[in-house]
């Protein structure tokens, strides 16, 4: 008899995990097996879970990473040089809660972006804020925000995520605008924050790479000071799909 008006009242209430918990044990006919405080406890458990799992998925999609990626399917038999002992180390991000950085360095197809999905969706589970960007996509949209006023939003957004994964750099030199940005974003998140960098381009040609001296110390020691580094080598490992070629 009060099936509807207790439904009614816990999604007034927003206890919609325990709306749908309270829902299934009446269809289920649970109810005469279960004494009061074993069906509350049922109750705030599906609650507790509901929220859980939704806050995951609000996290999930702000970090719009580039791969569905899990640490539990990392593939540690594929002949690419990645350590299982040390990415596993990564994997319970203790890194993180310490802001220190991470450097995965290797050939295209090697699975450089899809490991740092894998560490940014772990991060997500672990109740951490996540972004992920291209980062010849970013400079392009920072160059965009500058125009219409959104720069120094953008900018905060960058520096206050706990981990943010900045795919396939060093595709290009830096142009003046962009070792600007990168120093900016770098000098609000070193010793705060922890960043992932993936790159096709080995670690001592980055400095050549984005060209101003000055600016390349400035940059390559708010990376490289405290960054744990993950060397891969060999070939792809991607299977041919189509015609058209993946990126990395």
């Amino acid at each position: 008899m009060l099936t509807h008006p207790t439904l009614d009242l816990l999604h007034q209430l927003g206890l919609n995990g325990m709306a749908k918990a309270f829902g299934e044990i009446e269809a289920s006919g649970e109810t005469t097996t279960l004494t009061h405080p074993e069906w509350l406890a049922l109750l705030l458990d599906q609650e507790v879970s509901y929220r859980r799992d939704r806050r995951l998925l609000a996290r999930l999609r702000y970090a719009r990473l580039r791969h569905q990626a899990s640490v539990e399917d990392v593939d540690y038999r594929a002949a690419r040089g990645l350590d299982r002992a040390l990415f596993q180390k990564l994997a319970d991000g203790s890194w993180i809660e310490v802001h220190e950085n991470l450097i995965l360095c290797g050939p295209t197809g090697v699975g450089k972006s899809w490991l740092a999905s894998a560490l940014g969706h772990k991060a997500c589970r672990d109740n951490r804020s996540v972004l992920y960007q291209r980062i010849p996509k970013l400079f392009a949209d920072l160059t965009l925000a500058r125009g219409d006023g959104r720069y120094a939003r953008l900018l905060r957004a960058l520096g206050g995520v706990q981990l943010l994964i900045l795919d396939d750099w060093g595709l290009e030199p830096l142009d003046a605008a962009a070792r600007h940005d990168l120093l900016e974003i770098l000098e609000e998140r070193y010793g705060r924050r922890s960043t992932i960098i993936t790159s096709q381009i080995p670690l001592d040609k980055w400095h050549e790479l984005i060209g101003d001296p000055t600016y390349a110390d400035a940059i390559l020691d708010r990376i490289v000071h405290n960054a744990h580094r993950i060397n891969l080598t060999g070939h792809s490992l991607r299977r041919p799909r189509s015609n058209k070629p993946s990126k990395d």
